[in-house]
């Protein structure tokens, strides 16, 4: 274990302690990570190539995500994983909310997989809040289909209390806030209704500028996001979604992490989660597996925690389908006899490290 990690993390313990002195210490809810790879040919236009898929199924590709997620539950204290998906995928290239049959049970697949762990369950349309390069409801696919869509996926699970609704991946670039989140409201309205039932799991809504959280406040996001309501009035369970990165331009393509994200990142968000009683979850984070982003998610992490009560977790990006040698990998080595998790995941995100998270606490 390098020196610089080890200063690091007594700082973060440090902190914790003030925190854990100052009040009652609360868990964070969650912990986990993205099992990609119904995504992959996925741009962050909207295209999606779906023979590029490699859904991370033992029977479809012989990636066994199955056999990643019980090890993630079993050794290291997970109970939550996100599922990307492509928006081709499940429709097989139609531009409607109409399910393809047969796509949408390889999907499933996935689901099923993930649901017989005991963790939460996150379905992620992989679309930037676009198909093919037009954006949700400013000259793309109208609300009233991306309703149909949330509609046909939201009834199938109505009685999953485990799957979680990601609305959209990483929105960017959006012209207007506000018209997005229209698009949200007339989306949250219909399927999370009476009529289709599910009415009582967690819905997650992203802002623009893919949906950082260091700008999810300064963009309008948070502002225009907060307006979105159940059907009856109410905003219960509806989660502010927010990613961020380690690396120097926050794109999360780089192994070096330079920053813990605090200061410019989670002190903002989590003083607007508070203020306006909302909550928030980071379903996408993570860095190289070297010792900059061990120590960097780690102090991470712990302020996560002694916010808990406005910051529900977190997700790594990614295990899955990736290859092991890929700059953020999360995916465990499978030796023969049993799962060796990367660097990152062992060191700091595993809630059995950094004991952190309600799932072993």
């Amino acid at each position: 274990m390098a020196i610089a990690f080890l200063y690091s993390f007594v700082l973060t313990v440090s902190a914790m302690t003030v925190a854990v002195n100052a009040q009652a210490f609360v868990p964070l809810q969650f912990a986990g990570v993205n099992i990609a790879g119904f995504d992959f040919g996925c741009g962050t236009d909207g295209t999606c190539i779906i023979s590029q898929a490699v859904p991370p199924v033992y029977q479809l590709s012989g990636v066994d995500g199955l056999g990643q997620m019980q090890h993630f539950v079993k050794d290291d204290g997970y109970n939550v994983f996100r599922l990307p998906v492509g928006w081709q995928y499940l429709t097989y290239n139609q531009s409607t909310g109409v399910l393809n049959e047969t796509q949408f049970s390889n999907y499933n697949m996935l689901v099923s997989d993930c649901l017989s762990t005991g963790a939460y369950c996150e379905i992620d349309i992989h679309n930037y809040a676009r198909y093919d390069g037009q954006i949700i409801g400013q000259g793309g696919p109208s609300n009233e289909i991306f309703a149909e869509l949330w509609f046909n996926i939201a009834s199938y699970w109505k009685n999953e209390s485990k799957v979680i609704f990601g609305v959209m991946n990483e929105p960017h670039d959006i012209p207007n806030i506000t018209t997005w989140a229209e698009s949200v409201q007339v989306m949250q309205s219909q399927p999370f209704g009476q009529e289709a039932g599910a009415s009582t799991q967690m819905i997650l809504l992203p802002g623009n500028n893919y949906t950082s959280a260091q700008t999810f406040v300064s963009s309008g996001s948070a502002e225009a996001l907060a307006m979105v309501r159940n059907p009856d009035g109410t905003f219960t369970n509806l989660i502010m979604d927010v990613h961020k990165y380690l690396d120097y331009d926050n794109s999360g393509t780089h192994a070096a992490c330079v920053t813990n994200n605090i200061e410019d990142a989670w002190y903002p968000l989590t003083t607007w989660l508070r203020a306006n009683g909302r909550q928030a979850l980071n379903t996408e984070t993570g860095g190289g597996n070297v010792d900059s982003c061990v120590g960097y998610i780690s102090q991470q992490i712990g302020y996560q925690a002694a916010q808990s009560d406005v910051m529900l977790g977190y997700l790594g990006w990614s295990a899955g389908s990736f290859a092991t040698d890929y700059v953020l990998s999360q995916v465990p080595y499978y030796n023969g006899t049993g799962w060796n998790d990367t660097l990152l995941v062992s060191m700091a995100m595993s809630p059995v490290t950094n004991m952190l998270v309600a799932s072993v606490v």
